[in-house]
């Protein structure tokens, strides 16, 4: 039996949050674990030094005192007895797309699982959008990274459209601009975006250029002394 561990940033009163649930919940076992009020951009922001209070508010159903991620490792390290197949943060109250990454709390979410070696997927929709339909792309998308996994340290940032065409697009982070194929002209398009996104946040395609500095700079020190 699948066991799925589902979180967000707009609280755990979120309808959006609650058709999620319902949405995957054919998939296997669901267990939510939010924050306890909305946490949106927070980003990775963690609670240190102290033990973040939560409480159980039925079977499977947990409220936290703290952010999106605190929610995850509350989850892995205090409340599951069972390791989870999967970790879906959502359906968030506004796309992430472009820079909106670097301070959701949702993306956060999916990748703090990744770094705890669980497949994760954030999932966003048009604010006031159309919940029910995000959530039951969510459980495709859930389905197949069931079957088929991601590669480490990746994970799914998946936007859907104020008004879906039926079809999907694989894209890259954009910059708030309809860029070809970035996230932001899937969506103004009417495609749900798929974007992987990586944890290892070095600038692989960009070593050539830095090559040189360590020499440089060290020439540059030993001119000074």
């Amino acid at each position: 039996m699948q066991h799925i561990l589902i979180t967000n940033d707009d609280g755990i009163q979120s309808p959006a949050l609650a058709a999620l649930a319902g949405a995957l919940s054919g998939l296997g076992d669901v267990t939510v674990v939010a924050p306890d009020r909305e946490r949106s951009a927070t980003s990775h922001c963690i609670t240190l030094d102290q033990a973040v209070p939560y409480q159980q508010l039925s079977a499977n159903r947990f409220a936290v005192e703290g952010t999106p991620v605190d929610c995850v490792l509350a989850a892995l390290l205090r409340i599951l007895k069972q390791r989870p197949s999967l970790v879906i943060s959502g359906v968030n109250c506004g796309w992430n797309i472009g820079s909106d990454i670097l301070y959701s709390g949702t993306v956060a979410a999916a990748s703090e699982a990744a770094l705890q070696g669980i497949p994760g997927i954030a999932v966003s929709t048009y604010p006031h959008g159309d919940y029910t339909s995000a959530a039951q792309i969510a459980g495709r998308i859930a389905t197949h990274v069931l079957e088929h996994g991601l590669p480490p340290d990746v994970i799914l940032n998946v936007n859907c459209p104020l008004k879906w065409n039926g079809e999907f697009r694989l894209t890259r982070q954009g910059r708030r601009s309809a860029e070809p194929l970035t996230d932001y002209e899937a969506i103004s398009l009417g495609y749900v975006s798929i974007s992987p996104l990586q944890i290892n946040r070095t600038a692989h395609t960009h070593f050539e250029h830095f090559s040189r500095w360590p020499e440089q700079l060290g020439a540059w020190q030993a001119a000074k002394l």
